[in-house]
């Protein structure tokens, strides 16, 4: 076919396309809605062999039967035709059979009205699939320079926590690993991120204590300008007897016995005065298989499988008759998240118990816990506020004695010790929530010493 068929156009439709068309049409109808005499066929049969193949040649035209007399007809009108080209033989065969028919045209009109109705609808759907996408793109975009917002507040705040408690927590950190910059670096870490979340956890406490005030007056805009300001003057105003509340609540592990270096939260029982805490002892040693064997002989209490995603906290009583505990723990294969506090309450039961949590539930645990403290960081009474607004019972307070973090217990077998610092319940948790996928098999032994 020549190229420049395709650049013809008639009727509003391109000329090969309407070439094909009419023969559509023309072989659908055939002798149906079309009834042409014999020489009209012949006509347009010369005009469609002349569009396929081109003029009449007889040295390529097979040799024809005596009785042949149609074959015979279709070649003479073939001749007839001369030499026109193929676009002049597609508008000879459209133009005759539309002489000849006269429901072509409407057909052709049908097509296009059509088609063009199809290509609107189309160029429709095509806009609104680009507004769609648009819009998409927007709130996408607005999502992420919210987030970012959010994000750029956190670590302007978090920053100036940071300023504003660095050097106490540099001279703390000193003390506890003198001579160990790497120690003291991750020391003060913790202790700013441990700073850092309890702030907002006291921020956001008095937050609900002022909506219930205000019977829910001020909506979430207000609430999150006033969080904004009150941050802003805590962090431009240091308040140097809080921090060292801070101090006194977070213990590191591998700190040495020296009560004038140490100074963590506790409460007596009316909770006004605060009660020195040693520091935990913590050391490894590696008979971990003779280990794993003498607890498994037990009573099997001392092994439990941690699912993933799970916490396990194991709440063992202080003792009447002991001065200390004593823990030890393992795993197969792989590292587990460990970490001590003190519950200052008293034990109901002497028995030690194990209890299960996802990770959602455990941070709720911890959350409330944290919350009801009564003398915390900025916050004064505002637990005992609290529970005078709600009449109802504050929760124990707790204290950390070692903060959580991942053990690699699989190599060895962690051991500890911690001198009672009153009476209370210690919680041993046993932390796997970061795990996706795999459970932990644990082996630990609780005592204590008279």
């Amino acid at each position: 076919m020549d190229k420049n068929v395709e650049e013809l156009e008639k009727w509003g439709f391109p000329l090969l396309e309407l070439y094909r068309m009419a023969l559509q049409f023309y072989k659908q109808n055939s002798g149906k809605a079309i009834h042409l005499s014999y020489e009209d066929n012949l006509k347009l049969i010369a005009f469609k062999q002349q569009a396929s193949c081109g003029p009449f040649d007889p040295k390529d035209a097979p040799e024809l039967g005596v009785l042949d007399v149609i074959g015979k007809d279709r070649r003479m009108h073939w001749q007839m035709l001369g030499n026109i080209n193929r676009e002049q033989a597609m508008e000879g065969f459209i133009d005759l059979l539309e002489s000849m028919c006269s429901a072509f045209r409407p057909y052709v009109e049908a097509v296009r009205k059509n088609r063009d109705e199809t290509l609107k609808e189309e160029l429709k759907r095509m806009e609104r699939e680009k507004q769609e996408k648009e819009q998409k793109e927007r709130e996408q975009q607005e999502l992420l320079e919210e987030g970012y917002k959010e994000e750029m507040q956190r670590r302007q705040l978090q920053d100036a926590l940071n300023k504003q408690t660095y050097q106490q927590f540099k001279t703390y950190a000193e003390k506890q690993f003198p001579g160990n910059p790497e120690q003291q670096a991750v020391l003060i870490h913790q202790l700013q991120q441990e700073h850092y979340h309890q702030y907002m956890q006291q921020l956001h406490m008095q937050n609900h204590n002022n909506a219930s005030e205000n019977n829910g007056t001020n909506n979430n805009s207000t609430a999150a300008t006033r969080d904004m300001a009150d941050i802003s003057s805590s962090a431009a105003q240091p308040n140097t007897d809080e921090l060292n509340k801070d101090l006194a609540k977070l213990s590191m592990e591998g700190q040495q016995q020296t009560e004038d270096q140490h100074h963590l939260q506790g409460h007596n029982e009316d909770g006004d005065d605060y009660v020195l805490i040693q520091p935990a002892k913590i050391w490894t040693r590696p008979d971990i298989e003779d280990f794993k064997v003498e607890v498994s002989a037990g009573d099997g209490d001392g092994v439990i499988t941690i699912g993933h995603g799970d916490t396990v906290t194991v709440r063992v009583p202080t003792n009447l008759n002991g001065k200390s505990i004593f823990w030890e723990f393992a795993t197969d294969s792989y590292d587990i998240g460990f970490g001590i506090y003190f519950e200052w309450s008293k034990p109901v039961t002497q028995e030690v118990t194990v209890h299960v949590s996802d990770s959602d539930d455990d941070d709720e645990f911890l959350d409330e816990d944290y919350l009801s403290t009564n003398e915390d960081l900025e916050c004064g009474s505002m637990a005992n506020d609290r529970s005078n607004l709600n009449n109802s019972p504050l929760k124990p307070p707790i204290s950390i004695i070692v903060p959580i973090y991942r053990r690699e217990c699989f190599n060895e077998v962690y051991v500890g010790s911690h001198t009672y610092p009153g009476e209370g319940v210690y919680l041993l948790k046993f932390d796997n929530s970061y795990s996706i996928w795999r459970s932990k098999k644990l082996y630990y032994r609780v005592y204590y010493e008279r």
